[in-house]
């Protein structure tokens, strides 16, 4: 018997432990169990806490470094310090816990969707929703087969002036949009030339690479950077493009694309990062166009914004970022947020006692996300392509079919049937 297939006869038997899902009264709280809680983990343990209808009782992490700092971050917030696990699947096997939020790196979030779908859990992920797009397929398939509710942490999706937004783009007031663009403009900093080196103490890096295939541990591609490596990441283009693209997406009403095309490529910086620092992504639509820019190491802004939408009409121009939207060359509007993050948290909670569909469900997520990988792979093969969305494939183009999904270690794999 292979490790691949222990890892799914132990996925089957978190499920017939779990039997059916209980159902959350009114006056109970929801249970969540966080999954890696490094940085924006420990934002959503603390996010949650905060919730007067929900508890975190249990987080879980590779790194026994990061365990500290979140229980603070939660107790701060107001809970009772959760228990640690190091192994994920104890907190699906756990019939106590109702729901996970997901924020591990990009290679796990799918199958640890799926995983806990199987289980009986709902499941708030963080954004991109999967690694390719094979995957995103997968996670729809089980949400549904489940009836699981399942959010992605795309959360301008519950941020009023964005919804604003998007409503005066719908109304017609900016007349025919025919363009939308968004960005992100910022200075990272390079991650240099590194060496294969011992693993930190406490960390179990096996558990780490899950499903992605092993490459030696180098402190270099760790923590965060592993975003810059398309074994574990998907780049600046699913790290943030994700964020501006679901709204553009969802602002011109558009599905997929026709064709895709990406420009750029490394031309700033001298370091090991596999993924482009300069990149301009085009998806072209049967009414519409849509435009994606990263320069990973200037500032220097769009429209005036280091992030941002715009959408392009020929009544007037509408511009959103993170705090307000406003017209210009058309109808005087704009709009101020009055929040996000906690709306969202909010929505999914809700969800979970009603059943209904969340504002990033798990099929608007993963639309978005599709947008980030045809983009990716019009980088990687670097021409100009062609896509069927009926197939969600390349029409003869083996190339870039090939990285519409992944190859897998031997420890975990995505299954074909969920």
């Amino acid at each position: 018997m292979t490790s691949t297939r222990r890892v799914f006869l132990g996925a089957a038997a978190a499920l017939a432990t779990a039997g059916t899902a209980r159902a959350v009264a009114d006056s109970e709280k929801v249970r969540i169990g966080v999954i890696g809680v490094r940085g924006r983990g420990r934002d959503l343990a603390a996010g949650f806490t905060k919730q007067k209808n929900a508890e975190v009782v249990a987080i879980c992490d590779v790194d026994d470094a990061a365990f500290g700092k979140t229980i603070e971050a939660v107790e701060k917030a107001g809970g009772k310090a959760p228990r640690i696990e190091k192994d994920f699947r104890k907190i699906l096997e756990d019939k106590n816990i109702d729901a996970i939020a997901v924020a591990t790196p990009d290679h796990w979030h799918a199958l640890m969707a799926v995983m806990g779908c199987q289980a009986g859990k709902d499941v708030y992920s963080e954004k991109p929703a999967c690694h390719n797009v094979v995957e995103g397929r997968r996670m729809i398939e089980a949400a549904r087969k489940y009836n699981r509710v399942v959010q992605i942490g795309t959360q301008r999706r519950s941020t009023t002036h964005v919804k604003e937004a998007v409503e005066f783009v719908k109304s017609g007031q900016l007349g025919k949009v025919g363009m939308a663009r968004a960005w992100i403009h910022q200075q990272r900093k390079s991650i240099g030339h590194g060496k294969p080196g011992d693993v930190p103490a406490g960390v179990d890096y096996a558990m780490w690479q899950g499903p992605a295939p092993d490459r030696p541990f180098m402190p270099n591609r760790f923590h965060y950077n592993w975003h810059w490596f398309w074994n574990w990441g998907t780049g600046e283009l699913g790290n943030n493009g994700i964020h501006g693209l679901d709204v553009a997406r969802w602002g011109l009403g558009v599905d997929a694309p026709l064709r895709v095309t990406s420009g750029g490529g490394k031309f700033v910086f001298d370091d090991d990062q596999e993924v482009p620092d300069t990149q301009i992504v085009t998806w072209e639509f049967p009414n519409a166009v849509l435009q994606w820019e990263h320069r990973m190491w200037s500032k220097h802004g769009t429209e005036g914004k280091g992030f941002g939408i715009a959408f392009y009409g020929d009544k007037g121009t509408l511009i959103v970022d993170e705090s307000n939207w406003r017209v210009e060359d058309g109808v005087k509007a704009e709009g101020k947020s009055s929040g996000g993050l906690d709306h969202h948290f909010q929505n999914f909670l809700d969800c979970v006692k009603d059943r209904s569909k969340p504002n990033a469900d798990v099929e608007i997520g993963v639309l978005s996300t599709r947008l980030c990988h045809l983009g990716n792979i019009a980088h990687r093969v670097g021409r100009k392509l062609t896509f069927d969305a009926a197939t969600e494939s390349f029409p003869g183009d083996a190339e870039a079919n090939a990285l519409l999904g992944r190859t897998y270690s031997s420890r975990f794999e995505m299954p074909s049937q969920v």
